[in-house]
């Protein structure tokens, strides 16, 4: 049974909007599960730490509306870099979790219910868009957008360097877009099994800052998360 079914059901509840930041969602993942997050902004003096302990206190404090807003004066793509690096550790670890139940044969595509299929493509192995399992999709997935955040050219460590023209239209919403699929998985097919290791409010606050973020800013078009409008809906 999917995410709406238990919805349907009674056997879940809306997320706490005290989210969970991201040093807890890291931290929770301590048994391993989480060892390829990503700590390259843990550096004090950093831009990207700076903009991590604010995004952090602000949802601490205040409704996930309000902790997509970019800090005044600060940049929009570095603000969306962030954000980035932190989704990525959040669908790392709450995929790692139920990772034994997304197998070759329960999970033979990476789909979202019947109506939505994903292929995999990224130009260099898989030239054309490629039928994989979903748990192998993931995979790709997370070594494609690590050797992405490890490209210094889209994601520039130095503040005199500037992000790549085109970098929230073309690098950003290509690698949101993807990341929006696990989501979508992860509702559809594995959320009984998020709900028994304890991580449904974890996941339910990790979408949700996720969708609020993607459409503030128009990173993800809407015909992508049609896949998901009813988890937005209950959500909201």
């Amino acid at each position: 049974m999917n995410f709406l079914g238990l919805w349907a059901r009674g056997m879940t509840s809306r997320p706490n909007r005290r989210a969970l930041d991201s040093i807890a969602i890291n931290n929770a993942a301590s048994d391993g599960s989480g060892a390829n997050s990503r700590g390259a902004s843990n550096n004090p003096g950093s831009v990207q730490y700076q903009l991590r302990q604010y995004a952090e206190s602000t949802l601490g404090k205040a409704s996930l509306h309000e902790a997509v807003l970019l800090p005044e004066g600060e940049s929009l793509d570095e603000w969306v870099a962030c954000h980035i690096v932190d989704f990525y550790n959040h669908i790392n670890m709450l995929f790692m979790s139920i990772s034994h139940h997304c197998t070759d044969e329960s999970c033979p595509t990476m789909c979202a219910g019947e109506a939505y299929t994903y292929r995999w493509r990224d130009g260099v192995t898989y030239k054309d868009p490629t039928l994989v399992s979903a748990n192998m999709y993931v995979k790709l997935l997370m070594k494609w957008v690590d050797a992405q955040l490890d490209d210094t050219t889209l994601f520039p460590v130095d503040l005199a360097v500037p992000f790549p023209p085109g970098f929230r239209n073309d690098v950003a919403t290509q690698i949101l877009r993807r990341m929006l699929r696990v989501y979508a998985h992860l509702y559809w097919h594995h959320y009984p099994q998020v709900c028994q290791v304890g991580l449904a409010t974890m996941l339910n606050t990790s979408f949700t800052h996720f969708t609020l973020f993607v459409t503030k800013y128009k990173l993800v078009n809407d015909t992508e998360l049609q896949a998901v409008k009813d988890v937005i809906k209950i959500l909201a």
